[in-house]
């Protein structure tokens, strides 16, 4: 049993407020519709439901998922995403890249799930936060960082859009 699975019961209580501050903040920064697809990775409890969209998650912890039945939500790990290239407009992952086992791996598998845009929450007191964040530097074009509490919220493009832009007017 890890330790989501060991805390389940009282997640919502610990961390349903700061969760819900980190939500609003990217719900004022981004743009979403109801024909619009929305991946979350390390969805726990499934918070994230709330946008106005289609939302799935997915994550390890059989105990937070079972916190909300009424999610479209999925057991399993973020090195592995169970769906095809360029599924979804929108993958957010917030405060839970930290817990990834292959960082690496997860931002290539989001990337590739991916259309065009990410948000990505990251725990600031992480010792994995410069590792993530050049990672995700690397992989994406930041276009908005904002400071939401102990997170640091990056919102991204895909770089692949720009070369399939500019290889098209050519």
């Amino acid at each position: 049993m890890n330790y989501y699975d060991k805390i389940a019961k009282g997640y919502n209580g610990l961390y349903s407020e700061e969760q819900l501050n980190k939500l609003s903040t990217i719900k004022n920064n981004i743009k979403i519709n109801k024909k619009m697809k929305m991946l979350d990775v390390g969805c726990g409890t499934g918070i994230s439901s709330g946008f106005d969209c289609f939302v799935v998650g997915i994550d390890p912890s059989l105990g937070l998922l079972k916190k909300d039945k009424n999610a479209k939500k999925l057991l399993g790990v973020a090195e592995s995403l169970p769906f095809k290239n360029r599924s979804f407009d929108y993958v957010i992952s917030i405060t839970a890249i930290h817990n990834f086992n292959n960082i690496k791996k997860s931002i290539d598998e989001i990337k590739r799930v991916g259309k065009v845009r990410y948000v990505f929450s990251v725990l600031k007191k992480s010792k994995k936060f410069n590792t993530i964040k050049n990672l995700i530097e690397k992989n994406f074009k930041v276009e908005k960082v904002i400071e939401e509490g102990k997170d640091t919220i990056f919102f991204c493009q895909n770089h692949n859009l720009y070369i399939y832009k500019i290889t098209t007017i050519e």
